[in-house]
Order: structure tokens, then sequence, then C-alpha cells
């Protein structure tokens, strides 16, 4: 028997993204988020949602560009700090010891030392109530070479991304592959594929 939790924001797994934004004068910024995620294979397209008060946001309507840096599990604390302080009151990537690299792609900084980036252009900003959902075209996905294999191809292995859980505000690691998606779910129609 299921019990009713009432409406609140509590879905699993949410990941953690680093949004790197301009502000008007061109200093670089940084925010974590967790309300985010792939909204749209074709094209290709991430979804991120921001509160009004937030600096981040100001920067995102000014700009209309913005990068989600993702971090490795090394870089936890980075990402905690980096969503509970303003940049409007201090430099958040230079108090961490990180680098801000500007885009070739779009007007937005992303950071050196996180493992993967995706450099996104905006194409709508919807505003739902608390927050306003930003939807960016993923113009281009950027990973640390010594990531990659042979073929080029990625792995969640090597990118070590972490997770939040709203219903305890903790991170976690991300767990054991269990099975090949576009698979196993052959077996319950009883063929393979």
């Amino acid at each position: 028997m299921k019990r009713s939790l009432g409406a609140k924001t509590l879905v699993y797994p949410t990941p953690v993204f680093i949004i790197g934004t301009y502000d008007r004068e061109g200093k670089a910024n940084v925010m974590t988020v967790a309300w985010g995620g792939i909204c749209c294979s074709q094209p290709p397209c991430v979804a991120i949602a921001v509160r009004k008060a937030n600096y981040t946001y100001g920067n995102l309507m000014e700009k209309g560009a913005f990068t989600v840096n993702i971090p490795s599990q090394d870089q936890v604390e980075e990402a905690d700090y980096f969503g509970i302080v303003s940049g409007r009151n201090e430099d958040k990537i230079a108090r961490v010891g990180m680098t801000a690299v500007r885009s070739e792609l779009v007007d937005a900084p992303y950071l050196k030392e996180c493992p993967m980036v995706l450099e996104c252009q905006m194409l709508h900003a919807y505003e739902i109530g608390l927050h306003t959902q930003f939807i960016g075209e993923i113009k281009d996905v950027k990973m640390e070479e010594s990531l990659l294999d042979a073929s080029g191809a990625s792995s969640i292995e090597n990118v070590r991304p972490f997770l939040y859980a709203p219903d305890d505000r903790s991170y976690y690691s991300i767990g054991a592959k269990l099975a090949k998606g576009f698979e196993v779910g052959y077996r319950v129609r009883g063929n393979q594929k």
C-alpha cells in the first residue's frame, strides 16, 4: 500500500548541474541547480529551473546562454558552495580556486576543472511559478580527453557525477550498472532483440 506524501519537489534522482553564465559586465558566475535534465532529442536540449531571486536568473535573461558543468564526486564541496552563496556578493569561482573558460560557441563560461560541459543557447524561458524553466539547445558537449576510451566514447564511471536527494538534502554517488537499456525490456515480451 502506498502512502500519500502530498505535493512536493520529490523525485529520484535529481542531477547536480553547475550553471555557468556571464553578467552584464562580463563577470563569470556559477550556480548549482538540481532541477534540470535532458528535455528534447532533436534538437538536443536541456532544461534547468532557476528562481527569479537568483543572480543567475538575470544573467540568463541578459545573455540568453549558459553552460551546464557536470562536477565529479571529488567536487561535491565546491558544488554545494556554488548553490548556497550568491555571485552578487563574491567571486565564487576564484574563492574555490577553479578556472572560468570562455565558450567559443555561446556567451557563457564553463569550469575548466569539471569533467563534462554542455554549451547551451537558450531557446525558451517559461515562468512556472517560483521558478522559471530555461530550455537551452546543446551546441556542444565537451569532455576531458582522459575520460574517453579509444573510440572517443564516454562513460558514467569515468565522469563520476553525483546526485542530489531533495528529501534529506544530501548528495549521493551513482551505483553499479543494472542492465543495458533498450535490450532487457525485450525479455518481458518474450523475445530477444
